[in-house]
């Protein structure tokens, strides 16, 4: 796949900046808008993404899937093996998981969030933009975020941020390709890096703080999980609360 790249100095936010542009052409498959600054960096739901200027990666990817979207989480998981992928190639010593349902974690803390916005005709995409926000080179977090880390902070290196783009570009996309094609291996290497999997901890499920080990997720991108009382608990995003 032939990867454009639109780079800007500034803007808002790479997701919104690719979806103006999907309203005004249709850019190749694989279209990348990366930028140096976003004023307005868009975490899941209204929560924001800091990152200090030209210190990290925060761009969006433009893809077209030609599958159902009753895959969408399917999607979710082959773009979170990527950057895994990435991570563990550049990182080896650290700790690297994916916590569901949309951040990378190293060891307890979060060196990267993704937010992926679609737009459906009938049960079939029209777009998808993948957008990322990868801790690099910051060492220091001025937010309220309790637990961010960055590549620098874990390994001491000050990383080419060109070079990294390049790289975690190539995981994406070739876990993008499974995702149709092998979507078993997908599924199979995404429930062995799941954070905190089968692991006794305190959630807040449904209102209510228990002790419980997730056991996977569905093809609905519900978390599963396993109490001291009940082996099948089935948690939609806003149902359930990593106790830190």
């Amino acid at each position: 796949m032939k990867v454009d790249i639109i780079r800007l100095p500034e803007t808002d936010s790479t997701n919104d900046y690719a979806i103006r542009l999907l309203s005004q052409n249709r850019p190749g498959e694989g279209c990348v808008i990366i930028t140096d600054h976003q004023t307005k960096g868009k975490g899941l739901d209204a929560n924001t993404w800091e990152s200090e200027k030209g210190m990290n990666l925060t761009f969006s990817l433009i893809l077209y899937p030609e599958f159902s979207a009753s895959q969408q989480f399917l999607l979710n998981k082959g773009i979170s093996l990527g950057i895994y992928d990435f991570l563990t190639a550049e990182l080896p010593e650290s700790e690297i998981s994916i916590k569901w349902p949309n951040d990378i974690y190293c060891g307890d803390k979060k060196i990267c969030g993704i937010l992926i916005q679609n737009s459906l005709i009938a049960d079939r995409f029209d777009y998808v933009v993948v957008g990322i926000g990868l801790n690099v080179n910051q060492t220091q977090f001025r937010s309220k975020a309790p637990n961010p880390v960055s590549m620098k902070i874990l390994s001491g290196i000050d990383f080419n941020l060109q070079e990294m783009l390049e790289k975690l570009l190539h995981t994406i996309l070739d876990r993008y390709s499974q995702v149709r094609f092998k979507p078993e291996k997908i599924e199979k290497d995404f429930q062995k890096v799941l954070y905190r999997m089968l692991e006794w901890h305190e959630y807040e499920v449904k209102g209510t703080v228990v002790r419980a080990r997730i056991t996977g997720t569905n093809t609905y991108g519900q978390l599963t999980l396993e109490t001291e009382t009940n082996p099948i608990v089935i948690c939609d995003l806003k149902e359930v609360k990593f106790m830190l």
